[in-house]
C-alpha cells in the first residue's frame, strides 16, 4: 500500500518535468513527508486537464457518499479490482497523477511488525515522478461545497518492492514523466521498475537495500 509520499520538488521542476502549470501555486508547500491519513491538499494532473497541475484532497469521496468518513478507506485502491468495488468502478476514465520525489514503505523485521525497517523509495533515473491515481468530485450535502479527491493506485509488488513490503506486498503505480502522460492521455500502464530504495531505519543503521 502507499500512504506515506515525498514531495520536495520546486514549482519549476514540477512544471518542467510535467510539462503543466499550476493554477494556485501558492497552495504549494513541499514537505518530506506527507502523511496520506491527514488527507491533505496535493498537486495533482488530472486526465481532463493534464496541462494543469490542480489541488485535491487524498482519500478519494465517491460521490454517492453520504458523509467524508469514506475517504480513511480510500487512499489506495488496487489496480485488479477497480470494476469490483463500488468507489471506483464508475470513475475508471477519470485518471490523475499524483507528482512525488519518493515515497515510503516499512519492512516488517517479525511477524507482528514491532519491529520494522523504514525505507524511502524513488527512480533512479530521475528525481520527480508520477503515481497513478483516480479522482473523483463530490458535493457535501450539508455544507453545498464540492471536494475533489483522488486515490493512488497499487498492484502486486515487483521483486525489490516485495523484500520491502513483505507483508501484503503491494506497489503503487510507479510511472516517469514519459508514462505519465500515457496514463493520463490514453489509461495505459507502464509501470518503471528502475527503483532506487534507501534504509532510513534499520536499528539505528542507514544503508542501501
Amino acid at each position: 500500500m502507499c500512504y506515506n509520499v515525498q514531495q520536495k520538488a520546486t514549482i519549476k521542476e514540477l512544471t518542467e518535468q510535467f510539462n503543466a502549470q499550476f493554477k494556485m501555486p501558492a497552495l504549494y508547500q513541499p514537505k518530506d513527508i506527507i502523511n496520506g491519513f491527514e488527507f491533505p491538499l496535493l498537486p495533482v494532473l488530472k486526465s481532463d486537464s493534464p496541462e494543469v497541475f490542480e489541488f485535491l484532497n487524498w482519500g478519494l469521496i465517491p460521490h454517492w457518499a453520504k458523509t467524508e468518513d469514506i475517504r480513511k478507506h480510500t487512499l489506495n485502491a488496487k489496480l485488479e479490482t477497480l470494476n469490483e468495488v463500488a468507489s471506483f468502478r464508475e470513475i475508471t476514465a477519470q485518471r490523475c497523477v499524483l507528482p512525488v520525489t519518493g515515497f515510503y514503505e516499512w519492512k516488517w523485521l517479525d511477524s507482528r511488525g514491532k519491529r520494522k525497517e523504514k525505507y524511502r523509495i524513488g527512480l533512479n533515473d530521475t528525481a520527480v515522478f508520477g503515481l497513478a491515481g483516480l479522482y473523483s468530485s463530490w458535493e457535501n450535502p450539508k455544507s453545498g461545497e464540492t471536494v475533489n479527491s483522488f486515490s493512488l493506485l497499487t498492484t502486486s509488488a515487483n521483486e525489490i518492492m516485495a523484500e520491502i513490503h513483505n507483508i501484503k506486498k503491494r506497489m503503487p503505480l510507479i510511472m516517469d514523466a514519459t508514462q505519465a502522460k500515457l496514463w493520463l492521455k490514453q489509461g495505459t500502464v507502464e509501470l518503471n521498475d528502475n527503483l532506487r530504495t534507501e534504509c532510513l531505519e534499520s536499528d539505528g543503521q542507514l544503508g542501501l537495500f
